[in-house]
């Protein structure tokens, strides 16, 4: 698997009732889950919930829907704000384990600028070395580790960089593009056709929102196996041609495929780096998949996320309506 610093250094496992770091009066440790009411850090709130432990999810409101949400499932939701560290230190306080992602100037809709997204992962990250956080696990990108030249993508250097030098135990997680995107309704399922970042006979890794959540517990159920660790992760890697086909017999009816347009290099802006660093490998992917799945057999390829959690947002984007006003 690529990039495993510490590998050697697997030891056995401790759950959410283990003796490593603080414990609740029933002896569950808790785990302070950042982004929550997003789509990864949702998942690894579920995750944790599913496997035992207790989790602390830090939101701006309480009172509002997804929060609401969360809190129904047994999460304990507190306030806090990244923009105010002093805010987060109570929702810190006795937790064992911190999942710390933040939100990027990358984000439909972001309020928040490359050097908010930095400062907001180092204060998350000091804060917990100091409230004596057990283990921090911190979201990154798969392209981390090389320069992009897409500024929401090169910060994940500098928060690694931050991070490793925590005396806290720490683990990075390096996500492939999320399966989800392949099915947004703005990819053009809803008129028969998907476009993507793959050339159509070109190889690229994805991973399950739900997985990241899945692995993210596993993790910390075992720290001793995973602290000082920076692991590259996907469940498939898909092809233009592949994608088309498992999206021709999810949907049943046709569905073609081509590549986005635009032209490799900083030439065509965002979108034609995008396109250059799939070519080049790094915005690709390079997990070793069969090692993946024989630590964590649970990993979704994605035939089986579009039979599973794939199946609702799939029907949502093949309803979007043809430009002309029809059903897709």
């Amino acid at each position: 698997m690529n990039g495993l610093p510490g590998a050697d250094r697997m030891t056995g496992s401790d759950g959410p009732t283990g003796s490593d770091g603080p414990t609740g009066p029933d002896g569950t440790r808790t785990v302070v889950v950042l982004g929550a009411t997003g789509q990864q850090g949702g998942a690894v709130a579920a995750a944790l919930r599913a496997d035992g432990w207790a989790v602390r999810a830090v939101v701006r409101d309480p009172s509002g829907p997804r929060a609401r949400s969360l809190a129904a499932t047994g999460v304990e939701v507190v306030a806090g704000d990244l923009k105010d560290p002093e805010s987060l230190g109570s929702a810190f306080s006795g937790a064992h384990g911190v999942f710390s992602v933040q939100p990027n100037s990358g984000q439909a809709g972001a309020e928040v600028t490359d050097e908010d997204e930095v400062r907001f992962a180092t204060t998350v990250a000091d804060l917990a070395e100091r409230l004596g956080v057990a283990h921090l696990v911190q979201s990154s990108a798969v392209t981390a580790g090389a320069t992009t030249g897409v500024s929401h993508l090169d910060t994940k250097n500098r928060v690694e960089a931050h991070v490793r030098t925590l005396d806290t135990a720490v683990t990075v997680l390096r996500p492939a593009t999320f399966m989800e995107l392949l099915v947004a309704p703005e990819t053009g399922l809803g008129q028969g056709h998907v476009s993507f970042l793959m050339r159509p006979g070109q190889a690229m890794q994805f991973i399950a929102a739900r997985d990241i959540g899945r692995v993210a517990a596993a993790v910390f159920a075992a720290p001793g196996r995973y602290a000082g660790r920076t692991l590259e992760i996907a469940g498939d890697a898909l092809t233009g041609e592949a994608l088309a086909g498992h999206l021709t017999r999810a949907a049943g009816r046709p569905v073609g495929y081509s590549r986005l347009p635009g032209t490799p290099g900083a030439s065509d802006g965002v979108l034609g780096l995008l396109l250059a660093l799939v070519d080049d490998g790094r915005l690709a992917g390079n997990a070793d998949l069969d090692e993946l799945r024989a630590e964590f057999p649970f990993l979704l390829g994605f035939d089986r996320w579009l039979a599973g959690p794939g199946a609702e947002p799939l029907a949502e984007a093949l309803r979007t309506p043809r430009p002309d006003g029809a059903p897709g």
